[in-house]
């Protein structure tokens, strides 16, 4: 479907607009699927997030360090991360190096969830199921290079 079609506008002021709003459209398009998708394990995208970056360290992070690496930059990680420890995925310690620090790892049960989404990618996949590899690819080095130029 156009998105002329999805949001009922029959016209844009240019090709620049239209590629904006589609962005912006299928951003949102996206995010709801792919919030569907976690709902089920009571976990938003972001806290998926910060579970994958702390899964995927080699040491403890502070939540600065987190923050730098998640895709969302304006989320709240701290307290992103607090509600991750409400429900024992991750755990708070103090920094050995620096006391008025807090290291932040992902638990046990953190890494059991995440081995459980892993054997799902195939759903989050399907989300964008109408793209070839080769469009997948494409689409990648479209946005890539609109951020790029920014």
């Amino acid at each position: 479907m156009s998105i002329e079609k999805d949001i009922q506008q029959q016209q844009f002021r240019n090709e620049f607009q239209k590629a904006t709003v589609n962005i912006i459209f299928s951003a949102s398009w996206l995010n709801e699927r792919i919030k569907l998708f976690f709902d089920v394990e009571d976990i938003t995208p972001q806290q998926y997030n910060i579970l994958r970056i702390l899964r995927g360290s080699k040491q403890p992070l502070s939540t600065l360090q987190i923050r730098e690496r998640m895709l969302d930059k304006m989320s709240d990680t701290s307290r992103i991360v607090e509600r991750l420890q409400k429900k024992n995925l991750v755990e708070k310690k103090t920094c050995p190096a620096d006391k008025r620090l807090v290291d932040v790892i992902i638990s046990k049960k953190g890494l059991t969830l995440l081995e459980k989404l892993d054997q799902k990618n195939a759903e989050l996949d399907r989300i964008i199921q109408g793209l070839s590899v080769e469009e997948a690819k494409l689409l990648n080095e479209l946005l890539d290079k609109m951020r790029e130029r920014a």
